[in-house]
């Protein structure tokens, strides 16, 4: 009776496993029938300890009968889990389908920042007359950022820089003259350079920012004059807002430079005629210029005797305000999409 009543629960459990596994509504529930049933603590394996009760002469018919039921068992479960997949992967589809009626998604497309064409445009000008771009830290030396540049630690211009300081000896850049500092100390004359880039001061309003863009020009030569310089300056000027753009330079001062320049433009608006960006005077002011101060040569280890030099600088930002008429300078560090998409 025991041996009967053993292969009876082996056939019991063949039976209830089939129904199982067909009535399984998905591959997930189909497997864990499967660990029921012929997994290590499964019902196949639980009865197979009642073996060692049976006779032995009839364990080998019950041990084929084990194998015979794990073995359709096992066709089964692949059966039904082939069967399971296919209509899964049908609905899948079928959720998933595209309809190629329907509107593509929208994929905005960037362009460049307009600081960025500025600059851009304002190197390409440049350098159809032999200048050529440096770069340099923005984090500078005060020796590269001031001494080198005839601004000694008493010096009044100081005061006119609002400067953030690292340390004592160190400096967020207040202009990118000291890229040019760097230059004429490890190139040799003649020199023509561009260095363009963010600068630091403490300052912020709707037409100043604490962080800027410069773009600063270096030619180092012989027999180099002002006439140079204003040629060079009038030619980009006139590159930049239109031949009919005319430009003015006013006396000025800046301790890098000897004789130094204020240098004005007509209007790109208003051409010369007045109106709210040029405050109705025709004019605007566009940058700084001069002959370069034989100190500063000699600082960085150029014969002032044998070689003279100018530089001109620019604000990046006051260009492209003057070049598209924008009333405020915070709009170009917002990151306001309806404003960038302008350009």
């Amino acid at each position: 009776m025991q041996n009967t009543s053993l292969a009876d629960q082996i056939s019991a459990i063949q039976n209830e496993a089939l129904a199982a596994f067909k009535a399984a509504k998905n591959s997930q529930e189909l497997y864990d029938l499967k660990v029921k049933f012929l997994g290590k603590n499964g019902s196949f394996n639980a009865i197979m300890k009642e073996f060692g009760k049976a006779p032995a002469s009839e364990k080998p018919k019950l041990g084929q009968l084990v194998n015979q039921a794990k073995t359709a068992l096992e066709s089964a479960y692949m059966t039904c889990e082939t069967q399971l997949k296919s209509q899964e992967m049908s609905a899948s589809i079928a959720r998933e389908s595209l309809d190629l009626t329907l509107p593509g998604t929208e994929r905005t497309q960037g362009s460049l920042h307009p600081i960025t064409l500025v600059i851009e445009e304002m190197v390409q000008i440049l350098s159809r007359i032999g200048f050529s771009v440096r770069t340099g830290p923005l984090i500078e030396s005060d020796r590269n950022n001031f001494e080198a540049l005839n601004i000694p630690a008493d010096h009044p211009s100081r005061d006119m820089q609002d400067t953030f300081y690292i340390n004592p000896a160190y400096v967020l850049r207040t202009h990118t003259s000291p890229v040019q500092a760097r230059t004429m100390e490890s190139e040799k004359p003649p020199i023509r350079i561009l260095a363009p880039g963010p600068v630091f001061r403490s300052d912020s309003d709707i037409s100043h920012s604490p962080n800027f863009n410069q773009i600063e020009g270096l030619l180092v030569d012989e027999k180099v004059s002002m006439a140079d310089l204003k040629g060079t300056i009038s030619f980009f000027v006139k590159e930049l807002f239109g031949t009919d753009t005319k430009v003015r330079f006013r006396p000025s001062f800046f301790p890098f430079t000897e004789p130094s320049a204020e240098v004005d433009c007509t209007c790109p608006i208003c051409k010369g005629k007045g109106c709210r960006m040029c405050k109705s005077s025709g004019w605007i002011e566009i940058g700084g210029c001069g002959l370069i101060h034989p100190k500063v040569l000699s600082f960085c280890g150029i014969d002032a005797e044998k070689w003279q030099g100018y530089a001109f600088g620019f604000g990046i930002e006051r260009i492209a305000i003057i070049k598209y008429g924008i009333d405020d300078i915070r709009l170009f560090s917002e990151n306001d999409t309806r404003f960038l998409k302008q350009f």
